[in-house]
């Protein structure tokens, strides 16, 4: 079995060729550097992504921040990392880099928050 990978490392996004044998090792080929090697790698074994989401602010001068993993997650888990944040809410004030949820993968990821949300003293102002 043959398939491509577009490496993402790095700006070149070397066109990765895969190919499975018969005895289910794989030849990768295509790459100009290791890392597009591992790259490759990666993604047929251990996917991972960098998750992307927001969340709801109570009394802030919006309804959500924006909020992001600090490292990939496997994406085997995504939905499962998103059913722990739907179920949570923050109190503004809320900062850039603040960390909302510890280890939320069980592997020490944090969630951490990638904007400011000001506080404001009534939620009707927000509405």
């Amino acid at each position: 079995m043959k398939g491509h990978i577009t490496c993402t490392v790095c700006p070149v996004g070397c066109k990765i060729l895969v190919t499975t044998g018969e005895n289910g090792d794989h030849e990768i080929s295509g790459n100009r550097c290791l890392r597009g090697k591992q790259y490759a790698i990666d993604e047929l074994f251990s996917p991972r992504r960098i998750l992307t989401t927001s969340v709801k602010v109570l009394f802030g001068d919006t309804p959500l921040v924006s909020v992001k993993t600090d490292s990939p997650v496997e994406k085997s888990r995504i939905f499962e990392i998103m059913e722990k944040i739907k179920k949570i809410s923050v109190q503004a004030p809320v900062n850039v880099g603040d960390v909302l949820i510890q280890n939320i993968d069980g592997k020490g990821t944090s969630l951490i928050a990638t904007r400011n949300v000001e506080k404001i003293d009534s939620p009707l102002e927000n509405y």
